[in-house]
């Protein structure tokens, strides 16, 4: 459906990898050195950034056999699909590379889906070294999902920080939101991270009353992103809202509501800015627009 921002509503950025994860090898070390010599290895530095093809717009993807002995016991295994396997690894320092965000605008989404899986898991990795329940040094097992403690025998899983984000609407116009450290002008959905022993829907209803003081009826699950910045997943909502004036705490510098043309032409003139397209908060800002929520 042609989108009145761009010119057709994307998929979801970084959620179309769709390979074979394969849990069941992520214990099997034989089967996966069998794998590692044709396996496609992903690269990223230091700074999270992957490794490209300078001359395409593409991940430079390596042979397992083109690599050091050691890289084996040091790469992250994703899965597999029916080329082979698909590892990632990190190196000191690349030719060229690029970041998540820039991916999403120029990789495919297979492609930007990969990257993130690795990013994610990668920086899990990087900032899971010390158990937090006796403070010894974690073992990484399971193909690199899993961190052991050989000191008190637990184990710890990569962390996943759960966030919703709320189309509001009132029936005829949206609630948008801006922080007082975005760019001039910019405005996005309203959003919040899920507190414990809350359900989805109550942490939709909590959020947009904390932010903005309007009452939420309804909130209905929309579809969800991958949020890997550092470790997030954004769980997208659609909510139907009485028309209460905004009222802003300390979280947002200021909150409205906008109609379609308005919002339309505050865009066109160069006032209004949206989230970045990678988003999903864009991605349910262009569903809207075009009546598709």
């Amino acid at each position: 459906m042609p989108s009145p921002i761009g010119t057709e509503l994307p998929a979801i950025a970084f959620t179309g990898c769709r390979i074979d994860r394969a849990e069941h090898l992520r214990n099997d070390r034989e089967r996966l050195a069998a794998l590692w010599p044709t396996a496609r290895v992903l690269t990223l530095d230091h700074g999270n950034d992957a490794e490209v093809d300078a001359g395409r717009e593409a991940l430079a993807l390596r042979r397992g056999d083109s690599l050091p002995d050691e890289a084996f016991d040091e790469a992250l295994f994703l899965g597999i699909d029916a080329d082979g396997a698909w590892f990632a690894r990190t190196a000191a320092s690349l030719q060229n590379s690029l970041d998540l965000r820039g991916a999403a605008a120029r990789l495919s989404a297979f492609e930007a889906g990969l990257f993130a899986y690795a990013r994610a898991l990668l920086l899990w990795r990087k900032r899971t070294r010390f158990c937090s329940q006796c403070g010894a040094v974690l073992r990484m097992i399971h193909a690199g999902h899993v961190a052991r403690c050989d000191a008190c025998a637990s184990d710890h899983y990569p962390r996943i920080d759960a966030a919703v984000i709320m189309l509001v609407s009132d029936g005829e116009r949206l609630l948008l939101g801006r922080q007082a450290s975005w760019p001039q002008g910019r405005y996005s959905l309203l959003a919040g991270f899920v507190e414990p022993g809350e359900r989805l829907e109550d942490t939709v209803v909590r959020e947009v009353m904390e932010e903005a003081r309007v009452r939420v009826l309804r909130a209905d699950y929309v579809a969800s992103q991958p949020w890997p910045f550092p470790s997030g997943i954004m769980l997208g909502f659609s909510a139907l809202a009485e028309p209460d004036p905004p009222h802003c705490n300390d979280e947002l510098e200021d909150a409205r509501w906008f109609g379609r043309d308005e919002l339309l032409a505050e865009v066109a003139n160069g006032t209004l800015g949206l989230s970045r397209p990678e988003s999903i908060s864009r991605w349910l800002i262009d569903r809207w627009l075009a009546r598709d929520l």
